[in-house]
């Protein structure tokens, strides 16, 4: 069973959702599960796996949403914890959680957060989508690459990538819906033509609307952006829909060679995931 709770934990997280994790560590007398036993529950509430049902199974089912709940800063720099249950009613004064149980055992409980590393969807794989792949590889993010041209899209440029796309922008948006698009953390529009950049970035935002996943970046200038979101507001695109898209992307650190730009970006999506503001002096 765990080989099963933590191949759907794996799944989940590569959808880019937190999920919490129980794992019964150590049991004592008669309890109903045993060591190596297996809860998850993911950030939509969806659950997966059983640490031996009845009471016990809905305390640490309640402590589990707990930590999902938490602030995710908060939640990084505490780790994980270890919760003792006692399974009958009268150990009120045992450092642990009673459960109303006759079954007069006790299980220590480790509860733990598996956070879902950035995927980057690098919608051009030209110098500075290299950069940024490699990056990423220091890192240990996932990455793929998408690309009008094959040549700038394949196994052998990009080896490392969870996929390498290459085909139209209207056949990537038609292979895509909104709960799909939701395994990328980030789309960066890096494309060699700026029509490739406002094609993708329209049906992206018609596609994901107001969800908060993925965040959109583009490279480019403020007038660039405003010519997009001109097009895009023409097009239907709704104004709030920009409210998790920028341009242009990076961290300002003067910037100008593609490595430079790349580590700029990575930089960016680093502080965005651990929710650290950046102010200009």
């Amino acid at each position: 069973m765990s080989v099963h709770v933590l191949s759907w934990v794996l799944s989940e997280v590569k959808q880019g959702r937190r999920v919490a994790v129980a794992t019964i560590i150590s049991a004592k007398g008669s309890v109903p599960g045993k060591p190596g036993a297996k809860l998850a529950i993911n950030s939509k509430m969806q659950n997966f796996g059983t640490v031996g049902g009845a009471g016990l199974e809905l305390k640490i089912e309640k402590k589990l949403i707990e930590l999902l709940n938490e602030d995710i800063n908060l939640s990084r720099k505490k780790g994980g914890k270890i919760e003792t249950f006692y399974l009958y009613k009268d150990a009120k004064g045992k450092e642990g959680i009673p459960l109303d149980s006759l079954c007069g055992g006790q299980v220590e409980v480790s509860l733990e957060i598996i956070e879902p590393m950035p995927h980057i969807l690098i919608a051009g794989g030209g110098h500075v989508g290299r950069c940024v792949a490699l990056i990423a590889d220091s890192l240990g993010w996932d990455y793929s690459i998408f690309d009008v041209r094959k040549e700038y899209s394949n196994t052998e440029k990009y080896p490392y990538s969870n996929e390498n796309i290459s085909m139209s922008v209207n056949d990537f948006l038609k292979s895509e819906d909104s709960q799909s698009i939701q395994r990328f953390s980030d789309i960066l529009l890096l494309g060699h033509d700026w029509s490739v950049d406002q094609e993708l970035l329209l049906g992206l935002l018609k596609l994901r609307e107001d969800e908060l996943i993925p965040r959109i970046g583009a490279i480019g200038s403020t007038s660039k952006w405003k010519s997009f979101k001109k097009a895009a507001i023409a097009d239907g695109v709704k104004e709030e829909w920009f409210k998790n898209a920028r341009c242009p992307i990076g961290i300002d650190i003067g910037a100008v060679t593609p490595e430079e730009i790349g580590l700029a970006v990575c930089a960016e999506i680093l502080a965005l995931e651990r929710k650290i503001t950046h102010t200009e002096n």
